[in-house]
Formats: structure tokens, C-alpha cells, sequence
């Protein structure tokens, strides 16, 4: 065999195999973005329809109520992001710089307090910086610190009375679409006459309980928010109080814990004789 025909050999055994007989390596993949897309596409379409059904079904009242529920789940979101980044119920700061306190080390207690942003961390920070002042009068203080507590409480509240109102109004808004539905119910009843269809009057009630189902849908959830919220401010606020009363009462704390010590070594001299 000469030279060429073995080049030409070789060249043949390198070759792309046959797309036939090798399919799975050489077929294109199918486009499945297009297909996700169009999915994506059907399925928003289809929620799309259903909720204009809805609304075709229950009438104003039930856009009234998506409303409502849209805005009070905007609400939470913006609470639930609010008390995370304020860390309202971490006292991990605070018992660090009280325990400081205690000791009589008012820098270092101060120094733990620097830069946080948790609202009883602050107020307890105003109250240690104010106390070092040797003009400063305790009442003016106490006062100032019940002043700007109730500032951190009503910011903490905030938004909270709009989730009240609408857990609130969502079963009365639910309870005047099903009035307002069996008046229709009715009305169409009496336009029919002698000519009466089961189905008119099942219809309506049907279409009228659907506002009611939906306002509760909208109302448990909102008063379940609201009341773990509420919750989370009535901690805020006790940690408060129980912080600042803990600032000014340094020396009874010191003096208690100090009394306790010395009970528990004339205890263990007395059992020890």
C-alpha cells in the first residue's frame, strides 16, 4: 500500500462517524427554554383566568378583598423585615453591658453598647452616657428615656393598626358580598316567574358564600400576623422597662448579690464546723 492511500486510511478513521449510526451524539438538544417559557406563559394565563373568574364570580367585593389581602401581605413582609434587622428581641448586648454595669466598669459597658442598633441596646446606651454626667438629674433622665422608648415602641408599631383594620373589615366586607349575592339570587327569581330554575337560585348562593369564604381567607391569616407582631412589640417593651429599671437600681442589685454571697460562705463555714 502506498503513502497516500494510507494517509487517506488514516484520515478516513478520523472522520465524524455517521450521524445515523451515532444519533445520540450527534443530535441537537431540544430547546427547552422556549418550552419553559411558554409553559410559564400558559400557566400565568391560566392563574390569570381563573382570578378574572373570580371576580366575575363574587363582583366587586372580591377585588376589594384581593386589595386588602395584597396590602396586608406587603405589610408583614415590610414588619417581619423590619424587626429582623433590629434584632428585637436579642438581649445577648444588653446583659453584657448590664453585667459591666454591675461591676462598676461604666466604659466597658458603654464600649459594648457602641453602634447597635437593636432599640433596647439604645436606649440602655442613652441612659449609661447620661449617667456619667455628674449634673445630669435622674428624673429629667427617667423622663427623657420613657420619652424616646415610646418613640422606638410607636415605630416598632407602625403599619400594625392598618393590619388591625383589615382583619377587621374582611368578614364584614366577606358577609356584605353574600347579602348582596342572595339579593341577586332572589331578584333573578322573581324575574323568572313562573318559569323557576333550581339552578338560578344555587347559583347565587353559590357565587354569595364565595365572598364570605374569601374574607375569612383574607382575615385568619392577617390576625394571626398581627397577634405574633403585637407580640414581638409587648417583648420589646418589657425588656425596655426591665433594662433602664436595672441601670438605675445599680447599687441595690450590687448590694443584694453582695448579701447573698456573703449568706452562702457564712453557710458553708457553719456546715463546715
Amino acid at each position: 500500500m502506498s503513502d497516500t492511500a494510507s494517509a487517506s486510511l488514516a484520515l478516513t478513521s478520523l472522520a465524524a462517524p455517521d450521524r445515523a449510526t451515532h444519533p445520540i451524539a450527534y443530535e441537537q438538544p431540544p430547546v427547552t427554554a422556549a418550552m419553559n417559557n411558554t409553559e410559564s406563559f400558559s400557566v400565568g394565563m391560566q392563574s390569570f383566568e381563573q382570578l378574572k373568574s373570580l371576580v366575575d364570580a363574587g363582583g366587586p367585593i372580591v377585588l376589594v378583598l384581593l386589595l386588602l389581602s395584597t396590602v396586608a401581605l406587603a405589610i408583614v413582609l415590610l414588619k417581619w423585615w423590619q424587626f429582623s434587622r433590629l434584632r428585637v428581641e436579642s438581649l445577648s448586648a444588653v446583659n453584657e453591658a448590664l453585667s459591666h454595669w454591675l461591676q462598676h466598669r461604666p466604659n466597658a459597658a458603654i464600649d459594648r453598647l457602641q453602634g447597635q442598633c437593636q432599640p433596647t441596646a439604645r436606649l440602655v446606651h442613652l441612659a449609661l452616657i447620661n449617667l456619667r454626667r455628674p449634673d445630669i438629674n435622674q428624673a429629667d433622665l427617667r423622663e427623657e428615656l420613657t420619652r424616646v422608648a415610646g418613640a422606638y415602641l410607636a415605630s416598632l408599631r407602625s403599619h400594625l393598626r392598618t393590619l388591625e383594620v383589615i382583619a377587621t373589615l374582611s368578614p364584614l366586607l366577606g358577609l356584605l358580598g353574600t347579602v348582596l349575592g342572595m339579593i341577586e339570587a332572589f331578584r333573578q327569581l322573581e324575574i323568572s316567574g313562573n318559569q323557576i330554575d333550581p339552578g338560578i337560585l344555587s347559583g347565587g348562593i353559590w357565587q354569595a358564600l364565595l365572598t364570605t369564604a374569601l374574607g375569612l381567607g383574607v382575615a385568619i391569616p392577617v390576625v394571626l400576623a398581627h397577634s405574633w407582631l403585637e407580640r414581638k412589640v409587648d417583648r420589646c417593651r418589657h425588656n425596655m422597662e426591665d433594662a433602664v429599671t436595672r441601670v438605675f437600681t445599680r447599687d441595690l442589685q450590687w448590694d443584694q448579690a453582695a448579701e447573698s454571697t456573703e449568706q452562702r460562705t457564712a453557710a458553708k463555714v457553719e456546715h463546715a464546723t
